[in-house]
């Protein structure tokens, strides 16, 4: 299995010959980097705001998950959870989703706009996560500080930080050294992609690796 990033909260989970998923496809007008030209078999939306769903971006006829429930497509199961809610004339109003895709055995947790958060209950909910997507760059959605937090109550074996300043994004968002400073450490090497063959092959104790956008 392969996760690339493509900027802001945008992900390809592929492997040849089998489904592929793109997560959170954005109107780079709004958020900068390169116009997306992905396909994908399936497209998790975590909220309605076209930085985190431009459906046109996407090629081809892709299954399209915007909320909470449960999924199975192509052998691809894939559980939204709602988070962060608010108040909107008294009655709960869902402005994030946050999506665990169980990709043939290996699981990633892709958080969305995250701004809270969650409860050990709702982690827990979740079962076992591999492969955390951790927005850390503030904005709307988690600071470097509140983003450590959740990592600590998932207790990932790897965390792919996302949702930072980079040289072609657009907007104020914090960059990625602020996180790492919270995380303990100096830097870290960055690397294309992320490829897991199973989930043997992971490290025990929680890993960061950060990814280089591609265009």
């Amino acid at each position: 299995m392969e996760i690339t990033w493509y900027g802001h909260s945008c992900f390809r989970i592929s492997e040849r010959g089998l489904t592929s998923v793109v997560c959170d496809p954005y109107d780079s007008a709004l958020v900068g980097y390169e116009p997306l030209k992905l396909k994908a078999d399936i497209v998790t939306t975590s909220h309605d705001s076209p930085r985190h769903k431009n459906l046109k971006a996407i090629k081809g006829d892709p299954y399209v998950i915007s909320g909470p429930g449960e999924y199975e497509i192509g052998n691809v199961f894939i559980t939204g959870l709602r988070t962060d809610k608010r108040k909107n004339n008294g009655q709960d109003s869902t402005i994030n989703t946050l999506y665990l895709i169980d990709y043939f055995g290996i699981t990633i947790v892709h958080l969305g706009d995250m701004v809270h958060v969650p409860t050990q209950t709702e982690v827990e909910s979740l079962g076992p996560v591999h492969v955390a997507l951790v927005p850390v760059g503030g904005g709307s959605a988690l600071n470097a500080t509140k983003a450590s937090e959740v990592i600590s109550l998932f207790e990932p074996n790897i965390v792919v930080p996302m949702h930072y300043q980079t040289p072609a994004s657009k907007g104020e968002l914090d960059p990625i050294g602020k996180f790492l400073k919270v995380m303990g450490l100096s830097s870290v090497e960055t690397t294309k992609s992320l490829k897991v063959s199973s989930p043997s092959s992971l490290p025990e104790e929680t890993q960061i690796v950060v990814l280089d956008y591609q265009n």
